[in-house]
C-alpha cells in the first residue's frame, strides 16, 4: 500500500508531499490542473520508462518518492531473494536528470530499473492509458484463471507440474544415454585398445620416479663403486684410516680423563664419533658389495621408462592421469555394455510419465474450461452493470496445430472482449479507449480482486464517457474493490468522488513565470464545496452545496 507520495520538479509539479490511506482515495481537480501528470509521476516511480522532458524547466532533475507498507511476507521474500534489507516500510525513489541519467533506489540502495519494475509489479497497478497493467499481459491470464478456479485447479496444476518435470528429466536422461551411446560405440574399439595397452603395461603409481632413480644408479654404477670403495678404505681399511686414528685419539684422551671433567667429556664425544663411523663403515661396505652393474638390467629399465613415458604423453602427463583415464574408460565400456538395459528401463518410465502428463493436462484443461465459463458469466454481468450494454467477455483457449505439453498444462489462454454489438472479441490490449479499458479492468478487479494480491490499484479516466446512474454504479464498485485493496481514483464525476473515504484535490496556481500544481487533502466542508463544483461548475451556490451533501450522504 502506498502511504506517502513526494514529487519534486516533475513537469508542472514544483513540490508535492501528501499522505494516502487505506480504502478508496479519490482525486479531483479542474481540467488541466495536472491530474495525468501525477499518474505519470507515480508510473515512473513504479519503474516505467524515464522521460527527461518531465524534468521541470530550469531544474537539473526530477525526484519521485513513494513510501509503501511492505510488512507482508511476499515483499520480505522479494527483498531477501534480491539482497535488499527488508523493512515494514519501504521507500522507493526515482531521480531523473535532464541529461538523461536515471537513478533508482529501494530503501536508499541503488538498484537497476529492471529490479525496481519487477518489485513494483506486485505492489501497484495503474489502470488507464498507461502501460503498467498486469491484466493486459496475456501471459498472466492463465494464472488469473487458475486463481479464479480455486484449490481444485491448484492441486491438479501442481500434479501436472510435478509429472512434467519427471517426464522432462527422464527424457533428458534417455536422450543423453542415446547420444553418448552412439558416440561411444564409434569409439569403443579405440577405447578398448587403449585400455588393453594400459592393462598390459600395468603402471604403478610412483613407479616412474623409482625407475628414474634406479636408472641414474645403474648409469653411474662404476663411478659409484669406485667412490664407495675409496671412502671405505679411508674410513676403515688402511693402517692410518679415520677409525684407526680416532681409536688412538680416544686412547690419548682416556689416559688423562681422570684429571679433568672437560677432558672426560671430550673423550666421550670422540668415542661416540668412533662408534658411529664404525657403523657407517659397515653399512657402506654392505651397500658397496651389493652393487652390481648389468647392461641388460639398464636396458630393461630404459624400455620400461619408455613405455611409461608413452602412456603419460597420451593420457595427461602423469601416471595418476593414466590410471584415472583407465578407470574412466572401464566405466564408459561398462555403460556401453549395459546401455540397452538402461535405455529399456528409461523408455518404459518415459511412457508412464507421458501417459500421466496427458491425463493430468487433460484434467487441468477441463477444469480451466469450467472456470472460464463461470468467470465469463460473472465478468459479463459486471460489465452490464457498468453500462456496457453489448459487451462480451470471452476466455479464449487458443488452438494449436500440435499439442505442446508444459509444466502449466496444454492451454494457451487469453482474455478477449468486444464492447459493441456484432464485433468480434479482441485481446484486451487492443481496446482503444483508455476509459473503456479502465472500466473493463474495474469489472475484472471486482471478480478477481481477491486473487491477484496486488495491494494498490490506481484508476485513471475510469469515468470517461459515463454519467448518471452508471457513474454511481462505478463508484459503488470502487468501494467494493477498496474493501480488499487500496484504491486511488482520479475522477471528474461527483457521483464517484462522493464515494471516496478520502478526498484530495489537485490545485494549479499560475505565477508570473511558471505554473505549479499540488495535491491537498480536503476537509469535510472543503469536500462539500469540491463536489458542489463538480455538480454545478464554477459558481457554487447553496443549492449545489445541498446537493453535494445529499450525494455524500447517499454514497455512505
Amino acid at each position: 500500500m502506498i502511504t506517502h507520495i513526494k514529487i519534486q520538479d516533475f513537469a508542472i509539479i514544483d513540490h508535492l508531499d501528501v499522505d494516502f490511506h487505506e480504502g478508496l482515495n479519490v482525486i479531483t481537480g479542474e481540467t488541466g490542473a495536472g491530474k495525468s501528470i501525477i499518474i505519470e509521476a507515480v508510473s515512473t516511480a513504479l519503474g516505467s520508462r524515464a522521460d527527461t522532458t518531465y524534468v521541470r524547466t530550469g531544474k537539473d532533475k526530477a525526484i519521485i518518492q513513494l513510501t509503501l507498507d511492505t510488512s507482508d511476507d511476499k515483499s520480505k521474500t522479494f527483498f531477501e531473494e534480491n539482497g535488499i534489507t527488508p523493512d515494514d516500510e519501504t521507500v522507493i525513489k526515482r531521480e531523473i536528470s535532464k541529461t538523461g541519467k536515471s537513478v533508482c533506489r529501494i530503501n536508499g540502495e541503488i538498484v537497476p530499473v529492471s529490479l525496481l519494475s519487477k518489485f513494483c509489479r506486485g505492489l501497484a497497478d495503474i489502470h488507464g492509458q498507461y502501460d503498467h497493467q498486469s491484466l493486459l499481459n496475456a501471459e498472466q491470464h492463465v494464472v488469473l484463471l487458475d486463481s479464479f478456479g480455486g484449490s481444485e485447479i491448484r492441486k491438479v496444476r501442481e500434479t501436472t507440474e510435478e509429472v512434467y518435470h519427471q517426464y522432462v528429466d527422464c527424457s533428458r536422461q534417455l536422450n543423453q544415454i542415446k547420444n553418448n551411446l552412439a558416440s561411444a560405440q564409434r569409439q569403443r574399439d579405440f577405447m578398448s585398445f587403449e585400455l588393453d595397452e594400459i592393462n598390459k603395461i600395468k603402471p604403478q603409481l610412483g613407479e616412474d620416479d623409482e625407475l628414474a632413480q634406479r636408472i641414474t644408479l645403474l648409469e653411474n654404477s662404476q663411478r659409484i663403486y669406485e667412490r664407495l670403495s675409496g671412502a671405505y678404505e679411508l674410513l676403515f681399511g688402511e693402517e692410518q684410516s679415520v677409525i684407526s686414528q680416532l681409536s688412538s685419539v680416544t686412547g690419548q684422551l682416556g689416559d688423562v680423563s681422570e684429571f679433568s671433567q672437560e677432558i672426560s667429556g671430550f673423550n666421550d664425544r670422540v668415542s661416540d664419533a668412533y662408534y658411529q663411523l664404525e657403523d657407517v663403515s659397515e653399512e657402506l661396505r654392505r651397500f658397496k658389495d651389493s652393487l652390481t652393474f648389468s647392461p641388460e638390467e639398464l636396458e630393461e629399465a630404459y624400455k620400461r621408462m619408455d613405455l611409461l613415458d608413452m602412456l603419460k604423453r597420451k593420457h595427461g602427463g602423469t601416471l595418476q592421469s593414466v590410471l584415472d583415464y583407465a578407470r574412466e574408460v572401464e566405466t564408459a565400456l561398462t555403460k556401453i555394455d549395459n546401455a540397452d538395459t538402461e535405455i529399456e528401463a528409461l523408455t518404459r518410465n518415459l511412457n508412464i510419465y507421458r501417459d500421466q502428463l496427458k491425463l493430468a493436462s487433460a484434467r487441468l484443461s477441463q477444469l480451466r474450461h469450467d472456470a472460464a465459463e463461470l468467470m465469463s458469466q460473472k465478468i459479463n454481468a459486471e460489465l452490464l452493470e457498468l453500462n456496457f450494454q453489448n459487451a462480451q467477455f470471452v476466455v479464449e483457449f487458443k488452438e494449436q496445430e500440435k499439442t505442446v505439453y508444459t509444466a502449466n498444462g496444454i492451454d494457451v489462454v487469453e482474455f478477449l472482449i468486444s464492447t459493441n454489438k456484432g464485433e468480434t472479441p479482441k485481446p484486451l490490449a487492443k481496446i482503444a479507449s483508455g476509459g473503456e479499458i479502465s472500466r473493463i479492468m474495474l469489472a475484472m478487479k471486482r471478480i478477481t480482486g481477491e486473487l491477484d494480491y496486488i495491494p494498490t490499484l490506481i484508476f485513471d479516466e475510469i469515468d470517461s464517457g459515463i454519467s448518471g446512474i452508471t457513474a454511481s454504479i462505478v463508484g459503488k464498485k470502487l468501494v467494493q474493490i477498496a474493501e480488499n485493496h487500496q484504491v486511488m481514483c482520479i475522477t471528474h464525476l461527483p457521483q464517484i468522488a462522493a464515494c471516496g473515504a478520502h478526498h484530495y484535490k489537485i490545485q494549479k496556481t499560475d505565477h508570473e513565470e511558471s505554473t505549479v500544481s499540488t495535491v491537498v487533502p480536503l476537509s469535510e466542508d472543503e469536500r462539500v464545496d469540491e463536489i458542489a463544483r463538480l455538480l454545478g461548475g464554477i459558481n457554487i451556490t447553496e443549492t449545489t452545496r445541498e446537493s453535494a451533501r445529499e450525494l455524500l450522504a447517499l454514497s455512505k
